[in-house]
């Protein structure tokens, strides 16, 4: 795992999204097309490193937040601005597809 991208819990969640831009990665670690993202956030997180952070939360360990954020299938990218979602990314994209999906969100 990358220093790039952050581990949020329950109690630093609501701090980690506050300011700036910040995609934060709902995987689960039973999740196939969880663990095939992974490489590819990293990648992106090393990428836009200047323009906004990148964080990950396990819903298993965290579930009123999942739900909070009504995440029902995974991986969901949600990206947030200034603490509040602004854009969401369900599903395993190329990367090439959530890189323009990212850019967007600038």
């Amino acid at each position: 795992m990358s220093d790039l991208i952050q581990h949020l819990t329950d109690k630093t969640f609501a701090g980690a999204i506050a300011h700036g831009i910040t995609v934060v990665d709902f995987w689960a670690p039973w999740c196939a097309p969880c663990r095939e993202l992974a490489p590819v956030t990293e990648a992106l997180a090393s990428e836009f490193k200047d323009k906004m952070t990148f964080a990950k939360l396990n819903v298993d360990d965290f579930t009123p937040l999942s739900e909070q954020y009504e995440v029902l299938s995974m991986p969901t990218l949600v990206i947030f601005k200034d603490g509040q979602p602004v854009n969401r990314i369900v599903g395993s994209l190329p990367i090439d597809q959530l890189r323009t999906r990212l850019q967007q969100s600038v």
